[in-house]
């Protein structure tokens, strides 16, 4: 039977094959639902490992599955594929090839880290109970996310426990950050047209402003959580887009105002999508507005399993050391592994790869976001504790 410290030497001789894969794929980066090089790239270097049956679900991502010699639990592992329509400004030698598409949150890492780990475990056929599931992601970037997109087409059925890994710029190389129950934020927007009346700025009395319904508008939204949200929740509600007015002696028809909320509890959600259009109502009625509003429900709250999560970082501690562990609070990202979840048990878990020179640690999404290489040996090791845990 394998265990993990018979394959320890494979995952250390593995880790230069993965940090190639993932400067190969940094170079190359694809958008959200445009992953076809991605995809056949990670297709065909599953098709060269051994005892994998591989599939494409969905027109750009990749499933691979590993059945074993022996009945027992079936587990899914994640990484997510795509980029973002950011320009790269690193000046890495491997940095993107792409205009103005870039890997800055770390999917190229994760990407690469799974392709490892269904290489190893690939040879262990024979050890291995059950079954186990290698799941390559397209488009968690863009909402409604690859996510929902596979689960729909079957990915899950007769999965019993799924866990995702991701890189964290902001988490110190070396450590894995572990989180019980809520782990991201429901993230969702909403959109707001105000329509007022048009005129010359010289007669106010003549018009409908809608720049000052707006501004007004904007300072009431951002009371909302204050003084309608128990304080022992946590929530989030941000105006980020505020555009109108041609010219400057010109008072404009209309205003659009948009903006993100995040949240931990459903309950919360709808009270302040309910509170955003009471606000808007009340206040465009008495300047004699009109408004169209539309709130958008997005990603759900990743939560993760409490008894996974202690079997995990149970696995973590044993095999790898107690040093490793961090627990961290809730992050108000979002993202669209909350769509597994909605079907099987699992856990969603941070790998810290801050770079050395603190100076240089920028967040995801930034365009000179980078990560420590050093963290891609540390992810590999828990997807490999874990499987080789759950399943030999």
């Amino acid at each position: 039977m394998a265990n993990i410290l018979t394959v320890t030497g494979e995952i250390e001789q593995m880790v230069s094959q993965v940090i190639e894969w993932r400067r190969y794929l940094h170079e190359n980066p694809e958008l959200s639902y445009q992953e076809y090089a991605t995809s056949d790239f990670v297709y065909n270097q599953l098709n060269s490992f051994e005892n994998l049956e591989v599939s494409r679900p969905t027109k750009t991502s990749v499933l691979a599955i590993l059945k074993g010699n022996l009945p027992g639990n079936c587990l899914a592992l994640r990484a997510d594929m795509d980029a973002l329509p950011i320009q790269e400004e690193t000046n890495l030698p491997f940095t993107s090839k792409v205009p103005d598409v870039m890997h800055a949150c770390g999917h190229d890492g994760h990407t690469a880290m799974l392709l490892g780990a269904a290489k190893i475990l690939s040879t262990l056929k024979n050890s291995i109970k059950g079954e186990i599931r290698f799941i390559f992601q397209h488009a968690e970037e863009v909402f409604p996310g690859g996510a929902k997109e596979m689960v729909s087409v079957g990915v899950l059925e007769g999965v019993d426990q799924i866990i995702g890994l991701h890189l964290f710029s902001m988490l110190p190389t070396g450590k894995i950050g572990i989180c019980s129950g809520p782990f991201t934020a429901n993230s969702d927007t909403f959109e707001l047209e105000i329509i007022g009346k048009g005129g010359h700025s010289s007669q106010p009395q003549d018009s409908v402003n809608p720049i000052l319904i707006g501004a007004q508008i904007t300072n009431l939204l951002h009371q909302i959580v204050p003084q309608k949200v128990d304080a022992k929740e946590r929530a989030v509600l941000a105006v980020t887009e505020f555009n109108a007015g041609s010219a400057k002696n010109i008072i404009p028809d209309r205003l659009l105002l948009g903006g993100s909320v995040r949240t931990y509890s459903q309950e919360v959600r709808e009270l302040i999508a309910e509170q955003i259009e009471l606000q808007v109502k009340h206040l465009t009625a008495v300047h004699s507005a009109d408004y169209k509003f539309k709130y958008n429900y997005g990603y759900s709250s990743v939560v993760n399993d409490e008894q996974l999560t202690l079997l995990v970082e149970d696995i973590i501690e044993k095999n790898m050391g107690p040093d490793y562990i961090l627990h961290i609070d809730p992050f108000m990202g979002g993202e669209d592994f909350s769509a597994f979840l909605t079907q099987v048990p699992g856990v969603f878990i941070g790998v810290g790869a801050a770079v050395e020179d603190e100076s240089l640690i920028y967040p995801h999404h930034h365009p000179k976001f980078a990560i420590n290489e050093e963290s891609l040996a540390v992810g590999l090791k828990v997807l490999i504790n874990t499987a080789l845990t759950i399943n030999a």
